[in-house]
């Protein structure tokens, strides 16, 4: 008889537990934000931050307006068709370099595995940046994940 008890208090305090981490995990404020697009920093972190909440034209109009520059509708085809995915990666954004009209910023890359016997891997790599109308745009991005490396290249003759 104790032991039945004993094993309905776990059983109920198992569940209690289960209960307040749903609440938790339901209950969660989804903190990020845009932030001012004054500096080089701040466009690359609204730049990914666009790209995770689908908001592709919003994306695409922080890149410079350079030439072999890619359309909406490529811009938004890579990310569609899968060619691009940011949604399971970590970015941080690092130091930020001004060196007149031009600007690179550090981003840290976390690649997280599919399989749960791999590993993650970092990848530091540099966005950058020119000065167009007195605004912050991107000419690159160092990741595959957030970038093609097809734009802005000149395409081939045929």
């Amino acid at each position: 008889m104790k032991q039945d008890r004993f094993l309905t208090g776990i059983l109920i305090g198992i569940a209690v537990l289960i209960v307040i981490a749903l609440a938790f995990f339901f209950s969660r404020q989804n903190t990020q934000a845009y932030v001012s697009e004054d500096t080089p920093d701040g466009v690359v972190h609204n730049y990914v931050l666009a790209l995770l909440n689908k908001d592709y034209p919003k994306a695409y109009g922080y890149l410079a307006d350079l030439d072999n520059k890619p359309t909406l509708n490529q811009f938004r085809q890579a990310f569609a068709v899968g060619k691009l995915d940011p949604a399971n990666n970590g970015v941080q954004i690092g130091k930020v370099d001004i060196t007149g009209e031009d600007a690179a910023v550090e981003i840290s890359m976390t690649y997280t595995p599919n399989d749960p016997f791999s590993s993650g891997f970092n990848d530091v790599g540099s966005a950058k940046l020119v000065k167009q109308n007195g605004v912050w745009k991107i000419s690159s991005m160092p990741t595959y994940n957030l970038w093609d490396y097809s734009w802005y290249q000149i395409p081939p003759k045929p």
